[in-house]
Parts: C-alpha cells; sequence; structure tokens
C-alpha cells in the first residue's frame, strides 16, 4: 500500500517539510508517504471562498489514485487514540488499496471530498496550521506503524 498525502497549499516554511520528512523516511516500503500538494485556487483572490474550495477538491479528487481508499482531514472527523488509529491503519494495510490522505485549504475541503471519503479523521478540535497537520499526521502514521511492528518508538 502506497499513502498519499494530499495538501492544498505549495508555500510551506523548510521546516515543514523537514518535518514531514523526517517521518516520511522512517515508513518502510509496504506503506510508503509521499506528499502531493495541490496549488490554492486562484478564485481565492477575488473573495470567492466558496468557489475556490470547490476548485480545490475537484484537483484533489482527480490527483487521487483510481480505486484508491480516501481519507478526509477534518474537525468533524473521528478522533482516535494512537492504539485505534494502528488498528484504522492495519485495516487499511489489509485492504490492500493505496490511501489518499486529504488536508484542504484555508477554508477546508471541499462537499465532494467529504462525502466521497471513505473515512474522516479529526486530529484535534483545534485549528491547525496546515503545516503542522503535514508532520503531525506524518509522525502519528510512522508511531501506528511502529505499534504495529512491535517497535519501541511508542511509548504508552
Amino acid at each position: 500500500m502506497q499513502i498519499l498525502l494530499l495538501a492544498a497549499g505549495t508555500r510551506q516554511p523548510e521546516w515543514v517539510n523537514a518535518g514531514f520528512n523526517a517521518y516520511a523516511i522512517r515508513l518502510p516500503h509496504e506503506c510508503r508517504l509521499t506528499l502531493k500538494e495541490i496549488p490554492l485556487s486562484a478564485k481565492r483572490r477575488n473573495n470567492e471562498a466558496g468557489k475556490a474550495v470547490i476548485d480545490e477538491g475537484q484537483r484533489m479528487l482527480a490527483a487521487a489514485p483510481t480505486g484508491a481508499n480516501l481519507v478526509a482531514l477534518d474537525v468533524r472527523g473521528k478522533s482516535m487514540n494512537t492504539e485505534n488509529l494502528a488498528k484504522q491503519l492495519q485495516g487499511w494495510l489489509q485492504a490492500g488499496r493505496d490511501l489518499v490522505l486529504m488536508i484542504g485549504g484555508p477554508d477546508g475541503l471541499s462537499e465532494e471530498c467529504l462525502v466521497r471519503a471513505g473515512f474522516c479523521w479529526s486530529l484535534s478540535p483545534l485549528t491547525l496550521p496546515h503545516g503542522m497537520v503535514r508532520i503531525i499526521v506524518a509522525e502519528q502514521l510512522y508511531r501506528a506503524w511502529t505499534v504495529l511492528a512491535g517497535h519501541p518508538y511508542h511509548r504508552a
């Protein structure tokens, strides 16, 4: 299974890229994590946030591999502890389909992305900077994998 993190926005500080990469490279081949950035919509410049969200969502869904399992990251989604995320990751691995995690832009994910997602995951009830979300997702996936592998990284 390959994991693709689709994230709206292309201008993150170098520390965000370094943080994401620090965890992404630790994951084994069977759940390799890659990042694909979706440029923010030009419609946002015209104060058309609703149209921008729709545009970004369409481009995000178009970038997802056919047949992939879609997961939306959204504050209204299901929150999980590490053990539950490890079980979820195990299920995704056993399903044998690629996994696509979607992070929306400043105004969130489109309704179409939320509807098409098979699962909606909330990292926190807090509003988090999108760059931080990239790092947190990568670290939490790595942590969940270490739980499954019996690796000592995660200590409850």
